[in-house]
């Protein structure tokens, strides 16, 4: 099989639409056909198959026929491939954030708890 290799760009647009990370939540840990999926998204058949040609045009999931059924997996190469791409701002941003806890650690003082009631506390 054929697979066209979408862009980054392309899947984020693809997975940006929330119905649609619902069903690849939906057929993250098997097969699921569309009956299956369109209980689990709460949608009618045609607009979850809609989502689903979206979905395997990507290469987000493939299908397979089971007689009568139609059965959809996850295909994890693209998010692999995001996955890669986005690796980089996370690591920029662990590092901000790691220095930013080193700064609040060096100039804050400790708040320590008042042993008195406010006017406000009804206690």
């Amino acid at each position: 099989m054929l697979f066209v290799v979408p862009t980054t760009l392309d899947i984020l647009d693809v997975i940006a639409e929330p119905t649609r990370r619902r069903i690849l939540d939906a057929v993250r840990d098997g097969e699921r056909s569309v009956s299956e999926l369109v209980d689990e998204v709460g949608m009618h058949q045609p607009g979850v198959s809609r989502h689903l040609k979206v979905l395997r045009d990507a290469g987000l999931v493939t299908v397979r026929n089971d007689a009568q059924r139609r059965l959809y997996r996850l295909r994890p190469e693209p998010l692999r491939a995001l996955d890669e791409w986005l690796e980089p701002y996370r690591a920029h941003w662990a590092g901000r954030l790691d220095a930013l806890e080193r700064h609040l650690a060096r100039t804050s003082t400790p708040v320590r708890p008042s042993t008195t009631p406010s006017p406000k506390d009804p206690r």
